[in-house]
C-alpha cells in the first residue's frame, strides 16, 4: 500500500456503520465557506469518541493515538449544510485499527472521505495495548482485514533543498489531554499552505498526515516545504508519477515530528 491506495467504500446499510449528523458551523469554514481540513479532522475525532461511547468501550479503551490520517476532498462541503458522518472499521490487528469516516454534505453535493490508523494506548504504560476481544469482534464486522500492518508512506524532507522553511507557533490552545499538540492542529498547517496555493483546490485533493513524535508547548516548530514535480513522484505510489506532490515536514530542530503530503487526485 502507498499514498495512491483506494479507500474501502462505505458498506451502506450495514448495522455496524456508525451514522450521525450535525450542522456545519461558522467556526469550521474558510473565507469561501468550505469545510476546512482542520475542522474535518476535529469532526473525525469527535465521531470516533461518540462511537466508542456508543459501543460501551469508552472506559476500557479511553486512549487512542492517531498515526496517520488520509483525507480526500472530493467536493467542498459548504456553509449551512448538514454534515452526515459515517464511521466504520476497514482493517484491524490486535493493537490498532484503520477507521474510515465519510463526510457528506446532506443538503448539497459536498463529500470528504478519510481513513485513519489508530493505536490503542494503555493508560498506565502509555504504550500500545491489546484491544479486547469483544471490541475487536465489533470492529471486524465491517472488514475481513485482520492482520493490519503499519507502513509509513512518507519520509522527512531535508532543509538543504527545501522550497520554503517557516515557523509555526504552537499555542496553549493547541495542546490536548496528552500534553501535546492535537492532531487537528497539524491540519491547520495544511490549510495555511492551501491558502498560498489556491489552485490546488480546483480539483479533488488527497492530503495525508503521518505522525512520528509529539509536539509540545514551547517547541520551536518549523515547516519544511518540498514541491516534487511530476516525473519524480512514483516513490509516493505508482499511479502518482504523473502529478506534483507537495510534502510538509514538521520539525523541531533535527527531529521530525510529522510529515504531510498534498496532491490532486
Amino acid at each position: 500500500m502507498s499514498l495512491d491506495k483506494v479507500m474501502m467504500p462505505v458498506p451502506d446499510g450495514h448495522p455496524d456503520v456508525f451514522d450521525r449528523e450535525w450542522p456545519l458551523r461558522v467556526g469550521d469554514i474558510d473565507r469561501q465557506g468550505r469545510l476546512r481540513f482542520d475542522a474535518a479532522a476535529r469532526h473525525i475525532q469527535d465521531i470516533g469518541q461518540d462511537q466508542l461511547r456508543e459501543m460501551g468501550f469508552e472506559e476500557t479503551h479511553p486512549l487512542w493515538v492517531v498515526r496517520r490520517t488520509m483525507v480526500d476532498l472530493i467536493r467542498p462541503v459548504e456553509f449551512a449544510d448538514m454534515l452526515r458522518m459515517r464511521r466504520w472499521c476497514s482493517g484491524t490487528s490486535n493493537r490498532w485499527c484503520e477507521m474510515r469516516v465519510r463526510i457528506d454534505g446532506k443538503r448539497g453535493r459536498g463529500l470528504m472521505e478519510s481513513e485513519a490508523f489508530w493505536i490503542n494506548i494503555n493508560r498506565d504504560t502509555q504504550m500500545p495495548a491489546r484491544i479486547a476481544d469483544d471490541f475487536l469482534d465489533g470492529l471486524r464486522a465491517t472488514t475481513d482485514i485482520d492482520r493490519l500492518r503499519w507502513k509509513a508512506y512518507l519520509s522527512a524532507g531535508s532543509r538543504e533543498d527545501a522550497t520554503e522553511i517557516h515557523e509555526f507557533p504552537v499555542r496553549v490552545t493547541d495542546i490536548d489531554l496528552f500534553d501535546h499538540m492535537n492532531n487537528s492542529v497539524y491540519w491547520s498547517v495544511v490549510e495555511d499552505y492551501l491558502a498560498s496555493c489556491p489552485e490546488l483546490l480546483a480539483a479533488p485533493l488527497r492530503v495525508a498526515v503521518e505522525h512520528d513524535a509529539p509536539v509540545a508547548l514551547g517547541d520551536k516548530l518549523e515547516i519544511i516545504t518540498h514541491v516534487h514535480p511530476a516525473g519524480s513522484t512514483d516513490r509516493f505510489g505508482a499511479d502518482l508519477a504523473d502529478r506534483t506532490v507537495t510534502t510538509l515536514t514538521y520539525a523541531v530542530g533535527d527531529e521530525t515530528k510529522a510529515v504531510a503530503s498534498i496532491f490532486q487526485l
